[in-house]
C-alpha cells in the first residue's frame, strides 16, 4: 500500500520536525509534503541533508506565508497525493514519535477492509498515559463547558465525552478522531473532498471524521501505539483560544447547536457498540 503523509508547519522546531519525519521514514512513508504557513520561508531541504535516516525521503515543500489554515495546508498535500495515485495519506502533526512497524500493521487493516476510511492508533502522553483523543461527536457544552465551567461540573460530561471508561484495549468505530495522527484511505478523502476550509483550525479534524463517518468506518485501534507531546496552545494563549472558539462556532453553525439528530443517533449507538450507558459508564 502506497502511503504519504503531510505536516503543517508554523515556525516549528527543526528537530521536532525530524524526528517526526524520521520515523515516517523508518516505516517507508517516503512522500512527505511539508506545507509551511510560516510567513518565512523554512530551509527544509538543508534539515534533511543532515539526517542520515531521511536520505531516501522524497520531501515536497509548500510555502504559503499567508496562512490559510491547518486544514486548508493539509488540502495542498491531500489533493497532490490522490493526483500521484497513492492509496492512503497520514496527516500528522510533528510532535508525533512512534516506533518501527505502526504504518505497516495501520496499512495491513486499512488495504483488505475498503470499509474503513480512517483509522488511529492508540495515542500516549510522554509519560505514557493515555490520551482519549477519540471521542463522542461534541455538543456546545461538551466544547465551552471543558474550557469556562468548573472541572467539578463537567466531571460526568467530559466522561462520556471523551468515552474513558470504553475499554482502550479494544478497537471501536468512533466519530469523532483528534487530528494529531490520522490516517485515511484515499477513496475515503476523494469521497469527502477532504478538509472544509471554512475551519481555520481546531475543529476541522471533528469535522472530517463525521463526514467519513456516514460512509466508513473510522477505527480506533490500539494495536499499536504513537507518542504525542500535545502542546494544546488554546489553553496557554489567548489568542490561540480565540481562534479557538471562533472555529467551534463555524462548526455548531454548520452541523447545529443544539438540535442535530445525527449527531444524538450517531453518539447513542457509539456507546451502545463499546457496552456504554448513556452517561458513559460501562455497563
Amino acid at each position: 500500500m502506497r502511503v504519504s503523509a503531510s505536516m503543517v508547519i508554523y515556525r516549528t522546531d527543526s528537530d521536532e520536525m525530524l524526528q517526526c519525519m524520521e520515523c515516517l521514514a523508518a516505516d517507508d512513508v517516503l512522500d512527505i509534503w511539508v506545507v509551511d504557513n510560516s510567513p518565512e520561508a523554512t530551509d527544509i531541504a538543508a534539515a534533511i541533508s543532515a539526517s542520515p535516516k531521511l536520505n531516501t525521503v522524497r520531501l515536497r515543500y509548500i510555502h504559503l506565508p499567508h496562512n490559510p489554515g491547518y486544514g486548508t495546508a493539509h488540502n495542498c498535500a491531500i489533493r497532490e497525493s490522490i493526483k500521484e495515485g497513492f492509496d492512503a495519506h497520514l496527516v500528522v502533526n510533528t510532535d508525533i514519535i512512534f516506533k518501527h512497524g505502526v504504518i505497516y500493521e495501520l496499512t495491513s487493516l486499512l488495504a483488505p477492509d475498503r470499509s474503513i476510511g480512517q483509522v488511529s492508533p492508540r495515542i500516549v502522553a510522554p509519560d505514557g498515559t493515555q490520551q482519549y483523543v477519540q471521542r463522542l461527536l461534541p455538543t456546545p457544552l461538551d466544547v465551552f463547558g471543558r474550557r469556562f465551567l468548573p472541572s467539578s461540573i463537567m466531571k460526568g460530561r467530559n466522561r462520556r465525552y471523551m468515552l474513558t471508561e470504553r475499554n482502550a484495549d479494544t478497537a471501536a468505530d468512533i466519530p469523532y478522531h483528534q487530528g494529531s495522527f490520522m490516517l485515511f484511505s484515499t477513496e475515503a478523502l476523494k469521497a469527502v473532498g477532504g478538509f472544509d476550509e471554512r475551519f481555520f483550525m481546531y475543529p476541522e479534524d471533528i469535522d472530517i471524521t463525521r463526514r467519513i463517518h456516514r460512509r466508513y468506518r473510522t477505527l480506533y485501534y490500539p494495536g499499536v501505539t504513537v507518542t504525542h507531546a500535545h502542546r494544546a496552545s488554546s489553553y496557554k494563549s489567548i489568542k490561540m483560544l480565540w481562534v479557538h472558539c471562533r472555529n467551534m462556532v463555524r462548526y455548531f453553525n454548520k452541523w447545529g447547536w443544539w438540535h442535530d439528530p445525527e449527531r444524538r443517533r450517531v453518539n447513542r449507538e457509539t456507546l451502545k457498540s463499546m457496552h456504554l450507558s448513556p452517561r458513559g459508564r460501562r455497563i
